[in-house]
């Protein structure tokens, strides 16, 4: 069922402020969202291309975002687009203000002299997006989590020496491009503390010396972290071949149950922090609630985990496309990747729905009836009982479907004693040292790291409430 436009509006206050201030981007969004989506990312491309400062490129992008965030609720809602359309579109766009941003300060770098002829694509820098948005999967006001690494080898430096000092400074800028208010708004906020060892390393690394950390220093949720990975701006053939020599680390060929008990204690971790109880619609968290979003992406991905090291057809980045590839290998059941992946996009949809109204990193369902009866309405079902009913419906199939969903969990009942201590991992056949995080250079002194000790924290740091 389709909402009236009005009714979106009324439902939205940030939309509704887009629609007054920039009336011109509806007729174009409505006509055809496909093409008006292409048209924003040509846009980005020649501002990437003709921006003269930091300050012209910013405003573009944040025009940018905006009527991406008009078209993709409107399409959405109206039903022109799925939701996994939606999610890839803002991806997408994620995507090309990187790229634009980057193009605006390598420019700048090589105009000062720091770095011979190149463009993004050729200066060596990759940018790498993890979670949500590397599996093309943002929701409508998801933070995005990237990383950095650059190979000395491609990059045109004019000093090798400040190779890291000088990439580090544009990293740092490209992300204040991204989150920094203005008067235009923000593009996406921007989270780097995905890269090793956070606390003590710059936030641009060269890509040996994360090989060597991943290697030798590397945790269990930094394996998870890493299956949704990809190259999304930058240098992407650098990025590339980090990922072809990281994957023996990511996908180990034994099972690892160390790594099934790590993922488990992250999630008890999440539960008690988010005080996740039992099924309900009044205030629950739809991404970390009883039955949510999280469920399903923690249970496939440790289903990838287990599995993918010996099966390369399961080392796929979003979520269903992973449930989908579970189920044909028969580490899943056909219905349970159908049911799970109905309902990992409706509830996405509800997500998207709290989110666009103001524009808020919330997961949470509002606590009054009133409320919940207008996320019902913007999700095309104006009969508050059969909305709740529905919702209700969808988190009791994930609490009852995940656990025993897996035609082979019987195989991982008896673990041999080694696989709760995994056999070291080789990355590209290197003998392990420590990481060097100095200014590219191949050998350095070990950074101040964290042991390589198997913990449950998912990410070093504090983190704000609410993650993507």
């Amino acid at each position: 069922m389709t909402v009236p436009l009005a009714t979106l509006l009324d439902a939205a206050p940030y939309l509704a402020d887009l629609a007054v201030r920039h009336a011109g981007w509806f007729a174009p969004a409505r006509a055809a969202p496909d093409a008006a989506f292409a048209a924003v990312l040509a846009d980005l491309g020649r501002a990437g291309a003709t921006s003269a400062s930091e300050e012209e490129v910013a405003r573009a992008l944040r025009l940018a975002k905006g009527r991406v965030a008009l078209l993709a609720a409107v399409s959405e809602v109206e039903g022109r687009w799925t939701t996994e359309q939606s999610t890839a579109a803002l991806s997408d766009l994620a995507d090309a203000a990187l790229d634009a941003g980057l193009e605006v300060l390598i420019r700048a770098a090589v105009a000062r002299g720091q770095l011979g002829p190149a463009t993004a694509a050729t200066a060596g820098l990759a940018i790498f997006a993890l979670g949500k948005h590397g599996g093309r999967e943002l929701n409508y006001s998801s933070d995005i989590d990237i990383v950095a690494f650059f190979d000395p080898d491609r990059a045109p430096l004019t000093d090798p020496g400040e190779a890291t000092k000088l990439f580090s400074r544009i990293v740092q800028k490209l992300a204040g491009l991204m989150q920094d208010r203005t008067a235009d708004g923000y593009v996406f906020r921007t989270d780097l503390r995905l890269r090793p060892d956070p606390g003590a390393t710059p936030v641009a690394l060269p890509v040996e010396a994360a090989l060597a950390y991943y290697e030798s220093r590397g945790q269990n949720w930094e394996r998870a972290a890493w299956i949704k990975a990809r190259p999304c701006a930058g240098d992407r053939t650098a990025g590339e071949a980090f990922l072809k020599d990281l994957a023996p680390y990511v996908w180990r060929k034994h099972l690892d149950f160390a790594t099934i008990a790590d993922i488990q204690a992250m999630k008890r971790q999440i539960n008690i922090t988010k005080n996740v109880g039992d099924v309900r619609v009044e205030g629950h968290n739809v991404k970390l609630g009883r039955g949510g979003i999280r469920e399903i992406e923690f249970f496939t991905q440790t289903q990838q985990l287990i599995a993918g090291g010996r099966d390369p057809s399961l080392r796929v980045r979003p979520t269903c496309e992973a449930l989908r590839a579970l189920a044909a290998a028969n580490w899943i059941s056909q219905q349970a990747a159908d049911e799970l992946t109905e309902t990992y996009w409706y509830l996405r949809g509800v997500e998207n729905r709290l989110q666009m109204r103001r524009d808020e990193q919330t997961h949470v369902m509002p606590e009054t009836e009133a409320e919940i009866a207008t996320v019902g309405t913007l999700m095309g079902s104006p009969n508050p009982a059969a909305f709740e009913s529905t919702y209700r419906a969808a988190l009791n199939l994930v609490a009852a479907t995940i656990p025993s969903s897996s035609p082979k969990r019987r195989r991982w009942a008896a673990a041999p004693e080694t696989w709760s201590s995994p056999a070291p991992t080789t990355i590209r056949g290197r003998s392990r040292h420590s990481p060097a995080w100095g200014s590219g250079s191949r050998r350095g002194p070990s950074p101040r790291c964290a042991s390589g000790t198997m913990v449950a924290t998912p990410r070093p740091g504090p983190r704000r409430q609410g993650r993507t």
